[in-house]
């Protein structure tokens, strides 16, 4: 079914009536592009994260040829639109109302336009959805229409969506752009075939319906022929300003209303631009990168006005020249409509994917706006406001910077259409008002993640200080009581000797001199601790070391009784630390051992008991079997060395290096160890 006068379409709240401008456009035939000497490629050209170039000065490159690479799942690659060198990558201007300069890749063209061998696709439907979605994220493809949000992630809902409604938008209510109006004339096919394309890679929804604006006869007539048959719906409704934001298209079509804070696949709804769907067939069907796109130049101040097809990255000056265009009538340059574009801060700045007009009036077709004067409390704003807010409201809290009550007025529902600013007697411009609420509400969501994760490393830093001062402190009574037990004990070993004071005797006799050794130590008794502590440390590290061995070489009895020896050494070392640290002189000045020494001490001794159940269960393993058993336990060992990787990049711990050394050798071990399993 695809008759448009049996289709229900709703009204929505507000709008304007501006004058469409749109005939200037339309009057000739659509404009094949040229070829500039050198065109400029920003890398943020959608909404998201900026590709990647991949290119380096002095590439030789082709038409359609991937230049930047996506980076993360909301971005799209960038494709060259013709063939030549790049000759520079550095920042330039951007096409942005702020006037800011950025990452951008610039290609001197060789005016041959090579195009690169495309991988095409006779029937998409033999293929899955999702390998479908990677041809159109790889093509670069994002909404042509709006703010450039990628199309793949539109395409591409959580599993517990479903999909019941596809729209495609051809509305374009705007005065003075014709850009899709005169793509649905010249490519009605491929926009109906881009329909049944995204239909399929939705998984079949009930509805498809392409929403068309009564003012667009011609391009109604030719999306109605070229959907005959089809299960493609085309539906017509009243024109007026702003019909063609999403959440008020599918008001129209549907009668239903997004939610504040939701996204239209929550109620089971996607909208793509026409443009967007014809680009998403040529991608999959030819394999064709989005490299050109139908851009509407118009205004007094040129010779020429018309619809043009563009190649991305052409400079707005190059465009215009080939317009005829007289810079001493012209009153400033737009970048899309009069209501939603804004002023270009030169016309050296590229044509991106999302730029549908460019305006070059003169100074009567759009005279400067005259100063704003003092709000008269009229309420035309909240009557004009297709989102139902309340624009007088959100104006006053903007100018008090009243963050907090702007959010709770819902300002992020504004689709900053200008409506409010068109109808308002005081001139106020309002919706730059709003724009610079949102970029400072923003930034402070961005300023407080940046602080709450500083908070957290600080708390962490903090809670690891503290610990580690616990540790320093328990060791340091240990060491304390051991000197004191030392003490007791030389003092009874010196009452049982004979009490020989003279300095020969004890030169002579060994006894005596090992007393005055165990007299200079009670002089200081960490020193006894320190001894113990040394012994314990010593011991295990021989068990470990041992142990290590002992995996390696296998069944080998002379290592199995040599760990087995060393682990009776590490017993009798803890039994002494233990007896030290636990005697009578426990509490000392009021001051009471913490038990963590006791506890590393029994973590030590299940550690030794652990390992010895290993080397036994090993000494019984054929060589294949312990060869087995190293490689689990290295790829382990390996996972968790990742682990702790990737938890100090996230921490920007200073041992990152350390880690990723000790990581590279645990993985060399494990391919050694591999290679002799196989060799076995």
């Amino acid at each position: 079914m695809n008759q448009t006068n049996v289709i229900k379409v709703w009204d929505i709240p507000g709008g304007v009536h501006p004058p469409e401008n749109k005939s200037q456009s339309m009057a000739l035939p659509l404009a094949e592009f040229t070829i500039p000497a050198e065109l400029i490629f920003p890398v943020n050209q959608h909404l998201g994260t900026p590709a990647e170039p991949i290119v380096a000065v002095g590439d030789y490159v082709k038409a359609g040829q991937k230049i930047a690479e996506a980076v993360g799942a909301l971005s799209v690659p960038i494709h060259a639109s013709t063939s030549g060198t790049i000759s520079a990558i550095e920042d330039r201007v951007l096409p942005h109302t702020s006037g800011m300069s950025g990452l951008c890749i610039v290609l001197t063209s060789d005016g041959k336009h090579t195009l690169i061998d495309n991988d095409e696709c006779p029937d998409y439907c033999t293929l899955e959805p999702k390998i479908l979605i990677e041809k159109i994220r790889n093509a670069g493809i994002a909404g042509l229409g709006g703010a450039g949000f990628p199309t793949a992630v539109k395409l591409n809902p959580r599993n517990d969506t479903k999909i019941d409604t596809l729209i495609l938008n051809g509305t374009e209510c705007e005065p003075y752009i014709t850009a899709d109006d005169s793509l649905m004339q010249h490519f009605a096919a491929e926009v109906v075939a881009g329909a049944e394309l995204l239909a399929f890679i939705l998984r079949e929804p009930k509805r498809v319906v392409i929403g068309i604006e009564d003012n667009k006869p011609d391009a109604i007539a030719a999306i109605t022929a070229a959907a005959k048959n089809t299960r493609v719906e085309v539906a017509t409704f009243p024109t007026k300003y702003p019909s063609g934001g999403e959440k008020q298209l599918i008001q129209i079509l549907t009668g239903k209303e997004v939610p504040s804070g939701k996204i239209p696949a929550m109620l089971g709804i996607v909208v793509q631009n026409v443009g967007t769907a014809m680009a998403a067939w040529r991608a999959v069907r030819y394999g064709e990168a989005l490299t050109w796109r139908i851009t509407t130049v118009v205004g007094e101040a040129l010779d020429t006005q018309r619809n043009s097809k563009v190649l991305l990255g052409t400079p707005v000056r190059h465009l215009l020249n080939e317009h005829g265009f007289k810079p001493q009538q012209s009153s400033r340059l737009i970048m899309g409509g009069p209501m939603m574009g804004f002023a270009l801060p030169s016309a050296d700045v590229p044509v991106v994917k999302t730029t549908n007009c460019i305006i070059a009036p003169s100074r009567s077709e759009m005279p400067e706006p005259p100063p704003a004067q003092a709000c008269i409390r009229c309420g035309l704003c909240a009557e004009a406001c297709p989102a139902s807010l309340l624009p007088q409201q959100l104006y006053w809290y903007a100018r008090a910077e009243e963050y907090e009550r702007l959010q709770n007025h819902n300002l992020f529902d504004c689709i900053e259409c200008g409506a409010c600013s068109y109808v308002c007697p005081s001139t106020i411009p309002l919706v730059q008002y709003y724009r610079a609420a949102k970029a400072t509400i923003r930034h402070h969501e961005q300023e407080k993640i940046k602080s709450d994760h500083a908070r957290q490393r600080f708390e962490f830093r903090k809670q690891r200080m503290e610990q580690a001062e616990q540790e320093k402190e328990v060791k340091r009574l240990a060491r304390k009581q051991a000197a004191d037990e030392a003490k007791k004990l030389a003092a009874q070993k010196a009452a049982a000797k004979p009490n020989d004071t003279s300095n020969t005797a004890a030169t002579l006799d060994p006894v005596a001199a090992a007393m005055a050794r165990v007299q200079e130590a009670q002089q200081d008794p960490a020193r006894q601790q320190a001894k113990l502590e040394r012994a314990v440390s010593s011991a295990q590290s021989r068990v470990e070391k041992l142990q290590e061995r002992l995996q390696a070489d296998g069944n080998n009895e002379t290592l199995a009784a040599q760990l087995k020896q060393a682990e009776l050494r590490l017993q009798d070392a803890q039994k002494n630390l233990t007896a030290f640290s636990m005697g009578s002189n426990l509490i000392e000045n009021k001051k009471v051992l913490k038990p963590a020494s006791q506890q590393a001490l029994d973590a030590a001794s299940a550690a030794i008991e652990k390992a010895k159940v290993k080397a036994d269960a090993m000494a019984q393993m054929s060589p294949a079997e312990k060869l087995t058993t190293q490689v689990a336990s290295l790829e382990t060992r390996v996972q968790k060395a990742r682990e702790k990787i990737q938890e100090a990049e996230a921490e920007g711990s200073e041992h990152i290096d350390a880690l990723r050394s000790g990581l590279e050798k645990m993985e060399a071990k494990l391919a050694a160890t591999k290679t002799e399993l196989e060799n076995i």
